[in-house]
């Protein structure tokens, strides 16, 4: 056994864990997703039992908490994917030495990088955007057209 063979069976535990940890940040932003089109539609709808219009403005700004939660969450999701490449280039032979047992400082890093600038590219990626986004530009357009 050479001396990076202990290395490799940690790293690959964790190439494991990090893939595991981003799917369930897709799963939890589906779930982001349905609770954002149930609550904002919800509220929306309740705007044709009342003559209080400023209830789609509200329900708009429901989708736009949302859409921002999703943003988030995409972000932290994001940050696990350099430490999964730095771990795919060692196992490549690209890098010769790598720490063990790394997910939190790399996550912690990546994450602190241009985090505001990633937060909002990431709130306009077509599967971000979508519900939230398209949800809350109609419901403010219907308010603007029902005002």
């Amino acid at each position: 056994m050479n001396s990076n063979e202990p290395n490799k069976v940690l790293l690959e535990k964790e190439y494991f864990q990090l893939q595991k940890e981003i799917g369930n940040f897709d799963a939890k932003s589906l779930t982001i997703k349905a609770w954002s089109v149930s609550l904002a539609g919800a509220i929306a709808g309740t705007s044709a039992f009342t003559s209080n219009k400023k209830v789609i403005l509200f329900a708009a700004l429901i989708s736009l908490m949302f859409w921002f939660i999703d943003g988030t969450w995409k972000t932290f999701q994001r940050a696990n994917y350099p430490r999964i490449r730095e771990i795919e280039k060692f196992m490549r032979g690209e890098i010769k030495e790598i720490h063990c047992l790394q997910i939190s400082s790399s996550w912690k890093t990546s994450y602190k990088k241009d985090r505001i600038k990633q937060l909002l590219k990431k709130m306009f990626w077509p599967h971000v955007i979508l519900p939230h986004g398209a949800m809350f530009i109609i419901l403010v357009l219907f308010y603007s057209l029902s005002a």
